[in-house]
């Protein structure tokens, strides 16, 4: 099987640590990848699967033991069709629920079917809810020899301490521009079908809008989201300018969905504090308008703003109304503009 540090170079230092950690037979029972949305995460998570669940790992006299391909433990995982391989992420709502962890608990204690090892992957472990986190937690405490859980944890997502604290973290960085460019280049090759390859300045914007992450920028690029940011965009600039009312500008962010919506307004508000700190904005489109609101609102207005997206973000797992989330988000950014003084 390909090494993944080769094909994503950014994840090469937490996977050799764990390829190193086999090695040397001292893996944790449980171990937290954090990094940003779109990184590779997923794909590190299956690669070390992989390599755990392999009959007969190659490389070993190196160190760096990497799955064989050919085995049967192989082939089931490159299938998708591993019984000793779980994956839990959300489902219909944002959240994971009590009912998966209680499932992922099942398959913790019970005998491996095939392999010599089992593995859980836990997509988004900062989606816990109360009642997932701690039945996870009885897991955690008593940990089997024959199982590895793999936590994947987006950057800014809280992880409670108590499982936190009973599990390894490894970091993963967001790759160089030359390193997302190779990958998101490769990818979009390997969709074939009769669809045009993107222009490059498409391909660059998606990358910028994407800080960076490959794969969340070909999800931009496979998708209508640059279509719906940018029409979104629009309608929060004649919002802030007094063109357009607040339940229309709310809509365009609706037809986003609200996690997008929210990562707008967050990436807007983060640019804000930069440029309050002497730093320059990541979103170029936004600059001309950031750069006015800095000029006339103090550091704290940015922060406030921030504060208000996890909120709203946190409200998101109760199913709230983006519509309204939204509306509530543009009044607050409203309130930033200098009121024009009468006569």
């Amino acid at each position: 099987m390909t090494d993944i540090a080769q094909t994503m170079p950014w994840l090469e230092r937490a996977w050799r640590q764990v390829q190193a950690r086999l090695a040397e037979d001292r893996l944790p029972h449980a171990l937290i990848l954090n990094g940003e949305r779109g990184v590779g995460k997923r794909a590190w998570a299956e690669a070390v699967a992989g390599l755990l669940l392999c009959e007969t790992p190659a490389g070993r006299h190196e160190g760096r033991p990497v799955a064989c391909g050919t085995c049967k433990q192989c082939e089931l995982v490159m299938a998708g069709s591993h019984p000793d391989l779980r994956v839990y992420a959300p489902e219909t709502s944002r959240m994971i629920k009590v009912d998966q962890i209680r499932a992922l608990s099942a398959f913790a204690v019970a005998s491996p079917q095939v392999a010599h090892h089992k593995v859980a992957i836990i997509d988004r472990a900062d989606q816990l809810n109360v009642n997932a986190a701690n039945a996870l937690l009885k897991t955690l405490e008593e940990p089997l020899p024959d199982v590895t859980l793999l936590l994947l944890q987006e950057t800014g997502r809280p992880v409670l301490p108590t499982i936190r604290s009973r599990c390894q973290t490894l970091m993963v960085p967001v790759p160089s521009m030359a390193q997302a460019e190779q990958w998101l280049a490769r990818a979009l090759d390997g969709l074939g079908g009769d669809t045009p390859a993107p222009p490059a300045d498409r391909v660059r914007r998606a990358l910028a809008l994407a800080d960076r992450a490959p794969r969340l920028a070909l999800e931009y690029l496979t998708g209508d989201f640059l279509e719906l940011r940018d029409t979104a965009f629009d309608a929060f600039r004649r919002f802030m300018r007094g063109e357009m009312p607040v339940a229309d500008a709310a809509r365009a962010f609706k037809a986003l969905g609200l996690e997008e919506a929210l990562g707008l307004f967050e990436g807007w508000a983060a640019d804000l504090a930069r440029l309050a700190a002497g730093g320059t904005v990541a979103d170029p489109d936004a600059a001309d308008m950031l750069e006015f609101l800095a000029r006339h609102n103090p550091p704290w207005r940015a922060h406030e703003l921030l504060d208000q997206v996890r909120e709203a973000r946190a409200a998101g797992v109760y199913n709230v109304n983006p519509e309204l989330e939204a509306s509530r988000l543009l009044l607050a950014w409203q309130a930033l503009m200098p009121r024009r003084r009468a006569g």
